[in-house]
């Protein structure tokens, strides 16, 4: 279903970079497991993230697009760039 996914993804990625504090989100492929993708989104704060968008009305939209294509809930993690200090 990857390419339903994709398709899937092109509508939800500019719900997710609407939201406030979103710096931008790309989206990856695997080349060695075509089936595994990356998502990357840059986040002015975890605030932004965990509680600006996952509990605004624009995530249950990005949920409703995304989430069926999920073989496992995906791991969640957040990153900050050391050398931007």
């Amino acid at each position: 279903m990857e390419e339903e996914f994709e398709r899937a993804m092109k509508s939800a990625l500019p719900i997710i970079e609407s939201a406030e504090g979103c710096h931008g989100a790309e989206v990856r492929r695997q080349i060695e497991e075509p089936s595994t993708y990356l998502l990357v989104v840059t986040w002015e704060s975890v605030e932004h993230h965990m509680v600006g968008f996952r509990e605004s009305s624009a995530f249950e939209r990005w949920r409703e697009l995304t989430h069926p294509f999920y073989v496992e809930r995906p791991d969640v993690t957040h990153f900050e760039d050391p050398l931007a200090r």
